[in-house]
């Protein structure tokens, strides 16, 4: 048989560079490790380890941790244990993978706080981050939990704790195809997935929408019906893209089943204290369901006494599995840093979410319902209207391709589809963008404004309609330059703003899910017109699992 290890580093202890890339071998060179996590104690550990004579070679954590399990193997005599008497020193999270010159049979893997899981194949085993990695090789998947060991050979698995008592472990079958790893014909997974939103949509909603009853089904709340229908408040957590799908969720909710919502940055919420009432719910919204810190979240928030509910598309994954019911949002794997086809899905989802809560309590009318159910059955068709034209969204990416700055501007549902746009820009062409309510303008933005800013408003009609008009208007009175979303036959936009992408119509609530795909796209053009890698942004990782 043969062994190896090997690892994408996304660096957080030292640059980028061949010295700091894993694996990390041990000072006598028998150890090699691969980690995910920060081990915090690493400075601790490794000034006990330079008085012992160890020498590092890099300024990473890892090495400390390496070193350490050399020290251990002094005490121990085998890998296996060696390991977990240095995980036992270390304070921080890790998913790491570790082998042996001495034990050249086996891989020793371990985690606590960042995922790994085990792929199962005939006569072959192997270690992974994320099922995507794997997929070509296996299907049988197990997943580690936190402060647990497996022991790895070409034939057979083990699992363990950290303290040495078996663990018995369910083998699970991943679903996904391959094809869905792969691009398909496109230039980047990103356009790929951009492209595939009105599959997605319709795979978020297939047997949830009971357009009959103006509810929805989700099997995933059914144990969980009294808490929906009796909080009193809900918190919505989740970071990066997840947060802006989560703040379309505090308008949907609290317009339609009037409930009271909070959204919540997950890395905020945990450090702050909250205050977390018995009948309060936490939503956890993530799309790999792994992000450390809305994972830190949700268990802060247990310990405190509330309900959490996971919002995921991973399906198995930390969140999906610690969470006391959930909805799987059914987007398939999404391989492009920059989230697209997931906060679609997420919208849908949130949607579905709202029709249930709002059905049961009673909040507003069935009528109003149905309709809701309806317009959402409709959004996918809508989607590929968007998609099938985008020679304007071209033209405006070659035309702004070279800008420095973009400014972002909504109002209501669609201030959080601002930030959503500022945010798609910045991560994959790097060009500043921020997003702001187009009221806030006013109050400091309006200062930039002149013919160098470009100004992206989304201007679809909605109640706060005349006052998107009122400013494009100011933009322009300062020469800027209007990029307006807007609605198909929407004629007045074209004489004020300078470019004009249309949009079909859908009600406000759900507009979001339309006016976000040109931002998506525009986004895309232009980092591909700038020569930018699209997939794999400078700095950003898929699935932050790290605090």
């Amino acid at each position: 048989g043969s062994i190896g290890i090997g690892h994408t580093r996304w660096a957080t202890h030292g640059e980028p560079s061949d010295v700091n890339a894993h694996p990390h071998l041990s000072n006598d060179g028998t150890i090699a490790m691969i980690h995910n996590g920060i081990i915090e104690n690493y400075h601790t550990i490794k000034t006990k380890l330079e008085k012992l004579g160890y020498q590092f070679k890099s300024a990473t954590d890892t090495e400390a941790l390496v070193h350490l399990i050399q020290e251990m193997k002094k005490v121990s005599g085998d890998l296996e244990t060696a390991v977990r008497l240095a995980l036992r020193q270390v304070d921080g999270t890790y998913g790491i993978a570790v082998i042996s010159s001495q034990e050249p049979d086996k891989i020793i893997a371990a985690r606590k706080g960042s995922p790994l899981i085990i792929g199962v194949g005939a006569n072959e085993h192997y270690v992974a981050s994320d099922a995507a990695a794997i997929i070509p090789y296996t299907r049988q998947v197990v997943y580690l939990e936190d402060g647990e060991i497996a022991v790895l050979t070409n034939g057979s698995f083990e699992t363990k704790t950290i303290d040495n008592v078996e663990k018995i472990k369910q083998i699970h079958e991943v679903t996904f195809d391959i094809e869905e790893i792969e691009k398909g014909g496109y230039d980047h997974f990103m356009l790929k997935e951009i492209m595939e939103q009105p599959e997605t949509l319709r795979n978020a909603m297939r047997g949830r929408v009971l357009l009959n009853e103006g509810n929805a089904k989700l099997s995933g709340l059914n144990d969980v019906t009294l808490l929906l229908e009796n909080a009193q408040r809900i918190i919505i957590t989740a970071c990066g893209t997840s947060w802006h799908a989560g703040l379309v969720g505090e308008y949907m909710l609290e317009q339609y089943a009037k409930v009271p919502v909070e959204v919540e940055y997950a890395s905020e919420f945990r450090y702050r204290n909250p205050i977390i009432k018995p009948n309060d719910l936490l939503f956890l919204i993530s799309q790999s369901g792994e992000t450390a810190d809305t994972l830190a979240a949700l268990r802060e928030a247990k310990k405190k006494g509330a309900s959490v509910l996971g919002v995921c598309n991973v399906v198995g994954s930390t969140i999906a599995r610690e969470s006391q019911g959930g909805v799987y949002i059914h987007a398939g794997p999404e391989i492009g840093v920059a989230s697209t086809k997931a906060f679609s899905s997420q919208l849908v989802v949130l949607s579905l979410i709202t029709l249930l809560i709002s059905h049961q309590r009673k909040s507003v009318s069935n009528d109003v319902l149905k309709t809701l159910c309806k317009e959402l059955l409709d959004l996918p068709s809508k989607v590929e209207q968007i998609l099938k034209d985008t020679t304007q969204i071209e033209k405006i990416a070659e035309e702004f391709k070279t800008a420095n700055n973009f400014l972002y501007l909504g109002r209501g549902y669609n201030f959080p589809v601002a930030l959503e746009g500022a945010l798609k820009l910045k991560e994959i062409s790097y060009i500043h963008a921020e997003g702001y309510p187009a009221a806030e303008m006013k109050h400091g933005p309006i200062a930039l404004i002149d013919e160098n800013m470009p100004v992206v408003v989304i201007a679809t009609k909605d109640s706060t309609y005349e006052k998107i008009i009122s400013n494009i208007q100011e933009v322009k009175a300062r020469k800027g330059k209007v990029i307006a979303i807007a609605n198909d036959g929407d004629h007045h936009i074209d004489t004020l703003a300078d470019y004009v992408i249309k949009v079909p119509h859908t009600l406000d609530m759900l507009s979001p899910i339309l006016n976000v795909i040109p931002l998506q796209l525009l986004s895309y053009f232009i980092a591909v017109k700038r020569g930018c890698n699209v997939d794999q942004p400078r700095n950003l990782a898929k699935s932050v699992t790290v605090e």
